[in-house]
């Protein structure tokens, strides 16, 4: 049967591939260390599980949703306090704020809110692969905008054409940044907002490891930029800091006619969040700082150990400090694809080749820290016996 054209120019998604190169092997007897996919390994907080049963036992919470697409508002009024306590950003949570099943889909219904068929969407390279995805379903014109190292990884807004800003409708970034690991500032943040308000741009900020930073990064939001919510919208997520991947619940914020717009998008696709699920994550967020901490020193400490195995074999460098990923260049005269490989053919390590985030990727690779301290230190032995 026929499918869609629309799918035709979605390219493989990477993480899928991985997924089925990793169960190949494993199937063939191969034991296998993947670092190539963040999804975090420690178990989502006791405390934050407990109110999940708890408010599941309620039949009233077996129903539909409370105010469904929108997220209840015992919920978004959590997020602004959040937001308050942790940035010092000023929401109203009838308005400004809108609960989502995980920020991934929050980017998805911006393009679908925002973006008209031929719209240009601006995103980085290297960048998320998902945004290309849904600016392509929603019949929107990716436009890449390389981050370079000697850059920090911050796009030169200066170096993207007059002639494509001017039909530029939105632009996606992400800061800390997936897959380099950088962090905006905000002098930066200053300058998307001016860039936006020139060019007419939607900004759609997604931030969801906003919590994993090392070595005293200051915390930064989008929304601290002074007439930030003019021109854009922030998204966030309990995935990364609570271990919540699979529980899908994040949240948009900012801009309120944006808000409304991703709102009817999502009140004609889904029937919101399991209510059980966002008491669970308005626990999460008023209870469990603590155990942000102890996760961001579980991962600092991994973070020294990948650090100190790579410098062994020749392969030292200064490294952002966001998020659980290391950005690392590769050895000289190997490509990405060439040194990805080589560690899975010989040493059944699973690593990312970073031209599957964009052409600029070509030179690294992106380790992953979310996997268990004892795999980890074996991925590195065979590592360092392979270079050695």
């Amino acid at each position: 049967m026929q499918t869609a054209d629309r799918l035709t120019k979605i390219p493989p998604y990477l993480f899928m591939e991985l997924r089925k190169k990793i169960n190949q092997a494993k199937a063939d007897g191969v034991d296998v260390i993947s670092l190539a996919i963040g999804d975090p390994v420690e178990p989502t907080p006791a405390p934050i599980i407990a109110e999940l049963c708890r408010r599941a036992q309620d039949p009233e919470n077996h129903r539909y949703p409370t105010d469904e697409e929108k997220g209840m508002l015992a919920f978004r009024r959590e997020v602004a306090r959040w937001y308050e306590t942790r940035y010092g950003v000023d929401l109203k949570p009838e308005t400004e704020i809108l609960g989502l099943i995980g920020s991934k889909e929050g980017c998805h219904h911006f393009v679908l809110a925002r973006i008209n068929p031929g719209d240009v969407v601006l995103m980085t390279d290297p960048g998320y692969p998902a945004y290309r995805a849904s600016i392509l379903m929603g019949g929107g014109e990716p436009y890449n905008v390389p981050i370079l190292r000697e850059n920090g990884y911050l796009p030169v807004f200066a170096d993207i054409p007059a002639d494509i800003a001017k039909r530029a409708t939105a632009m996606f970034l992400n800061y800390p940044n997936n897959p380099t690991g950088a962090c905006a500032t905000k002098p930066f943040l200053n300058d998307l907002v001016a860039f936006a308000r020139q060019f007419d741009i939607a900004v759609c900020y997604d931030n969801p490891y906003s919590e994993i930073l090392f070595g005293g990064q200051e915390r930064i939001s989008f929304l601290m930029a002074a007439g930030a919510k003019d021109v854009g919208i922030e998204l966030n997520s309990l995935s990364k800091p609570f271990n919540m991947c699979g529980w899908r619940i994040g949240m948009a914020a900012g801009n309120p006619d944006l808000i409304a717009a991703i709102s009817k998008v999502k009140e004609n696709t889904d029937s919101g969040i399991f209510n059980p699920i966002q008491y669970a994550a308005i626990h999460a967020l008023a209870n469990n700082a603590p155990a942000v901490e102890d996760m961001l020193a579980v991962y600092a400490r991994r973070r020294e150990r990948v650090l100190a195995a790579l410098a062994r074999i020749g392969i030292a460098f200064d490294p952002p400090k966001g998020t659980f990923y290391l950005w690392v260049p590769v050895p000289k005269g190997m490509t990405s694809l060439e040194f990805t490989n080589r560690l899975f053919d010989k040493t059944a390590v699973v690593v990312a080749s970073g031209t599957a985030y964009g052409q600029y990727g070509e030179g690294f690779v992106r380790i992953s820290l979310t996997v268990p301290d004892d795999r980890l230190t074996e991925a590195m032995r065979r590592i360092e016996q392979e270079f050695a």
